[in-house]
């Protein structure tokens, strides 16, 4: 592989064969330049240009993120796929480090870091949470830097689009955040206060998680058995009218629509919060 530009000390686009790649290594730019061979025992990444507009992005990061940000993104990137055995796309390499450089840039400007969706990405993705409690321990070893807990949730949301391979990470955003919205209805509903760090709130996102997960696709898991929502329907009469209402709201803010089988889920939701935390509450 030879030089064809140095971005900084630990990256540099190379000619490999007649195809242009990006390699990245602890000091494998060092006192290196154009058409100096790479030794390739140094190389720890190599990103081939599949999408040219990320591909620039990427050499437009490497060329002007301070570098210690950038080793640190790979180290977490690295620790995650090391934890959970996967090789995650590139993509991840790229959202990652534009999202922890932003991140530093206000912490360091003294600007509050604010994740609605803390609560609910604890209890969801205990896994990528964890990633991201480490990931705070490394940015506040590497960079001298402590970041907030509701950073530690959004890397972990980083995390988690990256190894479900789910798209966007957007998508997965809004996925917490319509579960979250769901749960706020059968309190609402319930009639009760639920505090987002209980057992109880756990035990709800849980179940509301299931009701939502679909096999590749697009099939739901956890369909009810057809007379068992007739029934339901009958026993939780006014909680299913309670749930239909939760329903409409959830398909005009996200455009998803529930099956009756999930709208069976979330009347006997509604029902055992009104019972037993109704109860605790009066």
């Amino acid at each position: 592989m030879k030089i064809k530009k140095i971005l900084n000390n630990n990256a540099a686009v190379v000619n490999d064969h007649g195809e242009e790649k990006i390699v990245i290594g602890s000091a494998i730019a060092f006192q290196k330049g154009k058409n100096d061979i790479i030794d390739p025992t140094q190389i720890e990444k190599v990103f081939v240009m599949e999408d040219p507009a990320q591909y620039s992005h990427l050499q437009e990061m490497l060329r002007t993120l301070p570098e210690e940000e950038i080793a640190v993104s790979q180290e977490i990137i690295a620790f995650a796929e090391r934890e959970l055995g996967v090789t995650f796309q590139e993509h991840i390499h790229i959202a990652l480090t534009d999202h922890l450089s932003f991140a530093l840039e206000r912490i360091g400007k003294g600007m509050s870091i604010r994740n609605t969706l803390l609560e609910e990405i604890r209890i969801l993705y205990p896994r990528e949470f964890q990633i991201g409690l480490q990931a705070k321990h490394m940015i506040r070893e590497r960079l001298q830097v402590i970041i907030p807990e509701d950073e530690v949730g959004y890397i972990a949301m980083h995390i988690h689009t990256a190894w479900k391979n789910a798209g966007s990470r957007s998508k997965g955003q809004e996925k917490t955040a319509m579960i979250r919205d769901i749960a706020e209805g059968v309190g609402q509903a319930a009639g009760v206060v639920l505090d987002r760090r209980s057992a109880n709130y756990e035990r709800l996102l849980t179940q509301l998680e299931n009701m939502l997960q679909t096999d590749e696709s697009g099939h739901l898991h956890n369909e009810l058995n057809a007379e068992l929502v007739i029934i339901a329907k009958k026993n939780f009469a006014e909680a299913y009218a309670q749930a239909r209402r939760i329903g409409d709201l959830v398909e005009e803010d996200y455009g998803y629509l529930f099956t009756d089988s999930q709208l069976v889920v979330i009347a006997m939701e509604i029902n055992r919060v009104s019972s037993r935390l109704g109860m605790l509450q009066s």
